[in-house]
């Protein structure tokens, strides 16, 4: 099934890895990575760190575009038989890579063969679960996860005339505000949002309790029949639609494109990924943060785990595995978790980081940046709310976000658009498990 889908969804370009030579005394640890800005530095400092800690390997980092470039960079490298040692991939290409089970090593054993006890109690238990098989078994590194939260401008808020300290909880809280600042002109736009898909329905769904699909949104089977063309998704996105009309709402893309709308100054409110904090915190914005709005009489629940996660291929020797679970547990370690947290809104994903970050008084000095931990672990998930895995969630979001681009452009309702999603979505699962 795996490669039919890649046949299916992947033009093959040919790709050339350099390789170490006798002229390295490391083993090199290719490292294929979507992070940009801030989060890019990270990680070139995470691997530096961690090639100075020992001699033995040498993580190198290379960076392979957006998250759905670098899925396909992985995957034509793998049916080339030449693939990097550890590939970063977003939280909606797990159901790819969890088919692929003659292509990855699960983490959980690389840690082992590095001579690593994998525990997973280590872990924060919502993110740990989002990665692993149902028997438990984690099958990949929660390098960076994260949880869509509220961004909102303060200044714009004083302009306006909105309270800068307290902001919209709900929707509808949401909408009014932005309203309110488009037509005071405290900024050209009221409300935009990165990743429609993830944000607006993948956690639309768990955060307001309701479903995404069958078969707990996947998670239960790969046969699912989408469910987000339910009467909560349409009111939802047909407020947007109509916000959208007179540049209340205002759309930046399918990705994360939308920050810079924000960033800019041009809209007050943004809901973005908590990953996306450094380079908020770098351009200078007088921000807050909030979290995540929901309707009354549904949520708030449990936001579910994006980001991304480091993968695994098989096919490599003792030494390659040896050197990767040495580098997992550098990752793991408290004082780096605790750091990468911190500067990059990215949750941590150990337990023992997220006491540390609270003993140190963090976030009583950082409003807000508890806010992406407390809304995944703040209740237990439901089967509305344990997360999204299709096979073909990458393909899925191309469709929906086609159909969302047509409402947005004034072609059709959100009725319409999310009805013609769920179908041409349920025919290409269909067709990705061979129904």
């Amino acid at each position: 099934m795996f490669k039919n889908f890649l046949t299916a969804s992947v033009a093959v370009v040919s790709l050339t890895i350099a390789l170490p030579t006798g002229a390295f005394a490391a083993t090199e640890l290719q490292w294929w990575h979507a992070m940009t800005g801030a989060n890019n530095e990270v990680v070139d400092n995470l691997a530096k760190e961690f090639n100075e800690s020992q001699s033995d390997y040498k993580i190198v980092p290379v960076f392979k575009g957006t998250y759905p470039e670098t899925l396909n960079a992985g995957i034509a490298a793998f049916r080339s038989k030449q693939p990097p040692a550890i590939i970063q991939v977003f939280d909606a290409g797990s159901g790819v890579m969890m088919a692929a089970e003659g292509a990855i090593m699960p983490a959980a054993e690389v840690l082992q063969k590095g001579g690593f006890t994998f525990d997973k109690s280590q872990y924060l238990a919502g993110i740990a679960a989002y990665y692993s098989k149902p028997d438990g078994t984690m099958l990949s590194f929660p390098y960076n996860s994260s949880s869509p939260i509220l961004y909102f401008n303060k200044d714009a808020f004083q302009k306006a005339g909105l309270d800068a300290e307290n902001p919209p909880k709900t929707w509808p809280e949401v909408f009014e505000a932005a309203k309110k600042i488009k037509s005071s002109g405290a900024a050209p736009c009221g409300f935009t949002s990165t990743w429609l898909t993830w944000i607006q329905t993948e956690n639309f769904a768990a955060w307001n309790n309701v479903s995404y699909g069958s078969n707990e949104n996947g998670l239960g089977g790969n046969d699912v029949k989408l469910a987000f063309n339910a009467p909560l998704f349409v009111e939802h996105f047909q407020a947007i639609a109509d916000l959208a009309k007179d540049g209340t709402f205002r759309y930046g893309g399918r990705t994360s494109e939308a920050k810079q709308l924000f960033m800019s100054g041009e809209c007050a409110i943004l809901t973005e990924s908590s990953g996306g904090l450094g380079d908020i915190v770098k351009s200078g914005i007088n921000y807050g943060i909030g979290q995540l709005p929901y309707y009354e009489g549904h949520g708030p629940q449990n936001t579910i785990p994006g980001g991304a996660s480091l993968w695994v291929f098989g096919g490599k020797s003792d030494e390659e595995y040896k050197g990767i679970a040495q580098f997992f547990d550098f990752l793991s370690q408290t004082k780096i978790q605790a750091r990468l947290h911190q500067v990059s809104g990215y949750m941590p994903v150990t337990n023992a980081a997220y006491e540390e970050t609270k003993k140190s008084g963090f976030y009583d000095k950082n409003p807000g940046r508890e806010t992406p931990i407390l809304q995944m672990m703040g209740k237990a998930p439901t089967e509305n709310s344990k997360g999204v895995r299709l096979v073909n969630l990458p393909q899925v979001r191309d469709i929906m976000n086609e159909e969302f681009e047509a409402m947005l452009a004034g072609q059709q309702d959100a009725k319409t658009a999310l009805d013609k999603a769920v179908e041409r979505g349920n025919a290409a699962i269909a067709e990705a498990i061979g129904n």
